[in-house]
């Protein structure tokens, strides 16, 4: 634990100029006097570190003195510091350590390169959440994230939108989409065994990491599978297509909304004849979800689309349009009677 003060107290000083026994004693949670006896140590070690008495003063290092402690070039540290990882590390339960492994990266640079990359904190900021949505509740992220990095088995309860039941999974990494983490994992009894799935991780209720040894298959590289994993789960969920008649402003809802799908319907796109072409409508291709899903994603661009083919999904959204305009008439209906 000293050994540790030590350095952060060290890299204190580089990056700041100087500190003051007291400001030290209280980042730290430790008396002054400690303090003191750590500086004591510091210097003992060729370190050279003295006080500057008077106002202004504290602990300073020798000018021109530095520490390199990453082996990083300047241009690859200074790439780091970006604002707003740090809350995905501190979801993980590693908010500290990544705090001090900024520290050690900024003291690794020059001077002017240092200042460098505390600006680019200051100007650059990572937001993964989409708008409109908040962090969710991740109880039990840190503990999982132990568990993936120990490589150690976990048993779960968990939440999918069809059950609730309880797994035995060997943990092979964890993945942050669009704010939100999923844990990718080879799932144990459960149909084919050994098969690598996603979970989401608020979906999981309860957790116990087991002392038993995870079981990672040979050759699985998470950066490689994660891309794949996506791409075949989204041609599976958005296996349907529909033709459609599109205005400039649906599109515009698309693209907002559904940026695939939108570039999907830009692709296939070809005008309309007649007063419509004028306008700027255009007939394409969209893929879909199942049907019933697809009818009240449609409804969401009002009159702004209209479906062609198939006639399956033309005849849903008319039914859902139907059953949207009777439940606004049966509510007027009741506030007349009112």
């Amino acid at each position: 634990m000293r050994s540790s003060r030590l350095l952060s107290i060290l890299l204190r000083l580089q990056m700041r100029g100087r500190c003051t026994a007291a400001d030290l004693a209280a980042e730290f949670e430790v008396a002054v006097r400690t303090i003191y006896r750590d500086l004591d140590a510091l210097s003992a070690a060729g370190v050279p570190v003295h006080a500057e008495r008077g106002r202004g003063g504290g602990m300073v290092l020798a000018r021109g003195w530095r520490t390199s402690l990453t082996g990083l070039t300047e241009q690859e540290a200074r790439s780091l510091p970006l604002a707003g990882l740090a809350d995905a590390m501190r979801d993980l339960g590693w908010g500290v350590e990544a705090a001090d492994v900024q520290l050690k990266l900024l003291a690794s640079l020059p001077p002017d390169a240092a200042a460098d990359a505390g600006r680019i904190a200051e100007r650059f900021h990572v937001d993964p959440l989409p708008w409109y949505h908040r962090p969710e509740a991740l109880p039990h992220l840190p503990e999982l994230a132990q568990a993936v990095w120990e490589a150690r088995r976990v048993r779960v309860a968990y939440e999918s939108w069809t059950d609730l039941t309880e797994r035995t999974l060997s943990p092979l990494g964890l993945v942050l989409k669009g704010g939100l983490w999923y844990l990718v994992a080879c799932a144990e009894g459960r149909g084919k065994a050994g098969a690598v799935r996603t979970y989401r991780v608020s979906g999981i209720v309860s957790l116990r990491v087991l002392s038993t040894a995870a079981q990672r298959p040979a050759g699985f590289v998470l950066a490689a599978h994660w891309p794949a994993s996506v791409a075949e789960f989204e041609a599976r969920l958005m296996s349907g297509r529909a033709t459609v008649r599109l205005s400039p402003a649906g599109l515009e809802i698309l693209r907002a909304t559904q940026p695939a799908v939108a570039a999907w319907a830009v692709r296939t796109a070809t005008h309309t004849e007649g007063s419509a072409s004028a306008s700027g409508w255009i007939t394409a291709e969209l893929p879909t979800e199942t049907e019933a899903y697809a009818a009240r994603q449609l409804l969401r661009l009002g009159t702004e689309v209209e479906v062609l083919a198939p006639a399956s999904l033309r005849a849903a959204v008319a039914q859902e349009a139907a059953a949207v305009a009777r439940l606004y008439r049966a509510s007027r209906r009741q506030a007349r009677s009112g």
